[in-house]
């Protein structure tokens, strides 16, 4: 060290450097934020898919239907484009086996002072789920109806009306704070990256001043942008999953209604979103600047 003389060290800025700790926080936290309602969404859709999957009509066969009849109603059951493909979309159930099945659920045996089986034999139908509004639903009932050896078909109307009613507001509901939440975190995203590159306005101005061109300033702010954009994106996704994991082994049965494929879309969405509002809100920001005056600047 020279005698009389004093050091200091200045640190100088680097164009498109500012203090990204906290821009990436508050970045994954509102895209973590995004994704736990992206999530409820999904577990959401699987629940409705389970419980209309799981809605069937009851056909009726006559008390005298053979089996070679049988096999006829339900080759005619399996060919109609409303019946679902899937296996077990139709399913027989005996007489016998209903009264064992009211039996076990009551513990009363009618059969004690009846004398007989009242209970006739059986197909549950699953319908697809384009055709579970009402006006379907009461069209194919009489159609069904129609098949020689069907004696009746039933279906609790008033549940399946309910299950729509509530799958729509609910469905409406979510879809309407999904974008609500949307829109909040890309104003406060922007705002965060509008704060962080305050302190680059008077670097943005010198190298306007020695001649350097929009897009030379814009780029390595668009860069980093991008760069912290899939950072946030990453570590909002880790704490999502991380978050389903810890949900799914303290309730079991959300793995019954957990979608791997859109969860995996939605992990992406995220980290797509993340570099797109970084990205866009920085070229407004810098754009802004690029505009200012140098009273404006002050």
């Amino acid at each position: 060290m020279q005698s009389g003389e004093t050091r200091f060290k200045v640190r100088k800025k680097k164009l498109g450097s500012y203090p990204f700790i906290s821009v990436v926080l508050s970045i994954t936290l509102a895209l973590f934020v995004i994704g736990v309602f992206g999530a409820l969404v999904i577990y959401s859709k699987e629940l409705e898919r389970i419980v209309r999957e799981n809605v069937k009509i009851q056909v009726y066969l006559n008390t005298q239907v053979s089996a070679t009849q049988r096999n006829h109603i339900e080759k005619n059951l399996a060919s109609r484009p409303y019946v679902g493909e899937a296996k077990g979309s139709i399913e027989f159930l005996s007489k016998e086996q209903a009264a064992k099945q009211f039996i076990e659920e009551t513990g009363e045996d009618f059969k004690n002072f009846l004398g007989e089986n009242p209970l006739r034999d059986a197909y549950l139908v699953r319908i697809k789920e384009e055709f579970h509004d009402t006006d379907n639903l009461k069209k194919i009932k009489a159609e069904i109806e129609q098949i020689g050896g069907v004696f009746q078909v039933h279906y609790i109307e008033n549940v399946i009306d309910s299950i729509n009613q509530n799958i729509t507001k609910i469905g409406l509901v979510l879809l309407g704070l999904v974008v609500l939440l949307l829109l909040v975190v890309m104003l406060l995203i922007n705002n965060t990256l509008r704060l962080a590159l305050f302190s680059q306005r008077f670097l943005i101005r010198s190298m306007q001043l020695v001649g350097a061109r929009s897009w030379f300033i814009q780029k390595p702010f668009l860069f980093r942008a991008g760069l912290h954009g899939f950072i946030a994106g990453l570590l909002s996704s880790a704490l999502l999953v991380g978050l389903i994991g810890f949900a799914t082994q303290r309730v079991a049965d959300l793995a019954l209604i957990q979608n791997n494929n859109r969860l995996l879309l939605l992990l992406l969405f995220l980290v797509t979103l993340g570099m797109l509002v970084a990205f866009l809100s920085t070229y407004r920001a810098v754009s802004k600047y690029l505009k200012l005056s140098l009273d404006e600047l002050y």
